[in-house]
């Protein structure tokens, strides 16, 4: 998967795919890169890694209600 972020040096458009492990590997060590660098791309990660990880809890009968 690549996307282009274009002129924005931040990487808040590959975060989803990064946190799936959706990434290549150049993308993923670029991700990776910039995060040690990058308080508020940092920030972004951490909320996205947690909803990912408390959608990971839902069942089906959750999504019926």
């Amino acid at each position: 998967m690549s996307v282009d972020p274009g002129d924005d040096p931040h990487v808040r458009l590959l975060l989803g795919a990064y946190v799936l492990d959706a990434l290549e590997a150049e993308e993923t060590r670029g991700v990776a890169r910039h995060l040690r660098g990058c308080d508020g791309c940092a920030r972004v990660y951490v909320e996205m890694t947690e909803a990912s990880a408390l959608l990971a809890l839902l069942r089906a009968e959750d999504l019926r209600e």
